[in-house]
Parts: structure tokens; C-alpha cells; sequence
């Protein structure tokens, strides 16, 4: 059944108004007409299955038919912290993250980030990468829309992620410590932050901050993983140890 995303505020008594883009996809693509049902979800944890009432100028009207609880939520909110990437790949990391169940992805510039940024080049940017995620929520049943953020600084990044119970940073270098011994009897509760170099990952100046901030180096194994890799492999396994990939 197709799935649509709406504000909060367009939710109103018994009926939801679904105008912009997914007017123009639910009238002139998908060609749904008067009596068909879709699913809505307002973007906080509630889905709802309406059925249209009619095609106004610029808006669906719906009338809902039942509301329910999204359950696709997992227990755990992690903010995946991603060095800015060269190409397109953050288009595959935040589509691949918000599948498997991210809260909140924050794209940060460090010391060995080749990709240029300048404030309209970056909301141009973030525009399209909340885009994305927008669609991969629909397309895997989301109950809300995990949000890109603004590229911030590392500094910034280690500030953002001081009030989590837990915070990983993946380090080629560190031999002793692996993601299975930091997860051992953890609880899912709280919020876990994960912080993901760019190519070449991060400096030796960078690992001392993140650990004078407490956060966990950890080992991912013997191979050296790409970025647009390391990221998405971190998250599977905090999934299944933390989340509900495993339960």
C-alpha cells in the first residue's frame, strides 16, 4: 500500500490533507481516485489508514479510517556521525542508515575531508539528503523521518555527542577492543552515538579528542573498511546486539 509522510498539524480530527509533491505522485502517478486507501504516518511514531475523499487545487483530502502505533521503530536512537565523503556516497549511507533504523545522521567535516562546503552549496546538499531519507522511510515503513543535519565541525560532533550513554569511534589502530565486548549485557536504553571517518579516516589528533571526550574506540576486525562500509556494518551489529534486528 502506498505510503505517504504529513505534518503533524495536518492531521485534523478525522481527516489529513496531503498536498506538495505527494499531491501530484497520488494523482498524476499513482492515479488513485476516490474511495482508494493509502497509509499516512505524521513523521512521530502514528501511522493511519485513510481512504481519499477527493482531489482538491492543491491537496488530497483523506478521511482516516484507523490509527495504530508504528511498530518498525527500534528500541535503541543512534546518531551515526559521518566524515563527509567524496562522490555521492552519503546518498548511499543516509538511504542504507535509515533503512536499518537510524535516528539522526549529522555529516561532519574533519581534518582529512576533501569535499568542499560553503552554506549554499551545504543546504543544497542537505536538502537532498533529507530528501533521501524521506524516501527511504517510506519505501521501509518508518515512523519518522530521521534528520540529516547541517555538516558541522568535529569539535562540534564531539559536543553533539556528549549526552549519550554510549559513543563508538571505529580506529584501524586499535587492536584490543571489538564491538562484542563493549555490547556485552548493555542495555538498549539511552542513546548511542557512532563516529565514522572519511577516506582516510581520522588523525591521531582527532582519536585524542574523541577519547578525552569519553568516547569508546573500537576494532571493526582485520580489514580495513571503506567508509560508505563501515558505517552501515556498525549499525547492523548495534541492531542486532541493541535493537530488534536480533530479538
Amino acid at each position: 500500500m502506498p505510503r505517504f509522510f504529513v505534518g503533524k498539524s495536518d492531521v485534523s480530527c478525522d481527516f489529513i490533507d496531503i498536498s506538495g509533491e505527494d499531491y501530484n505522485h497520488i494523482r498524476k502517478v499513482l492515479r488513485l481516485k476516490s474511495g482508494d486507501r493509502i497509509t499516512v504516518c505524521d513523521g512521530e511514531g502514528t501511522d493511519y489508514l485513510v481512504e481519499i475523499v477527493n482531489f482538491e487545487d492543491a491537496a488530497v483530502k483523506t478521511r482516516i479510517v484507523e490509527s495504530i502505533k508504528n511498530s518498525t521503530e527500534p528500541p535503541v536512537q543512534i546518531t551515526l556521525f559521518q566524515g563527509l565523503p567524496k562522490s555521492d556516497k552519503m546518498d548511499y549511507i543516509i538511504q542504507k542508515a535509515v533503512e536499518l533504523g537510524i535516528c539522526e545522521i549529522v555529516p561532519v567535516i574533519t581534518e582529512r575531508t576533501v569535499v568542499k562546503t560553503d552554506r549554499k552549496n551545504s543546504d543544497k546538499k542537505c536538502e537532498r539528503w533529507n530528501r533521501i531519507s524521506m524516501e527511504a522511510a517510506k519505501q521501509c515503513n518508518r515512523g519518522i523521518i530521521p534528520k540529516v543535519e547541517f555538516p558541522v565541525s568535529f569539535k562540534e560532533a564531539l559536543d553533539a555527542a556528549k549526552g549519550s550513554s554510549l559513543s563508538l569511534i571505529p580506529y584501524e589502530k586499535e587492536t584490543g577492543i571489538n564491538l562484542r565486548e563493549v555490547l556485552t549485557n548493555r542495555s538498549s536504553k539511552g542513546k548511542v552515538s557512532v563516529f565514522i571517518g572519511p577516506e582516510g579516516g581520522f588523525t591521531e589528533t582527532e582519536i585524542e579528542a574523541a577519547l578525552s571526550c569519553g568516547i569508546q574506540p573500537v576494532t571493526l576486525g582485520p580489514r580495513i573498511l571503506r567508509t560508505e562500509t563501515a558505517g552501515i556494518a556498525v549499525l547492523a551489529i548495534l541492531m542486532y546486539e541493541l535493537g530488534d534486528v536480533g530479538a
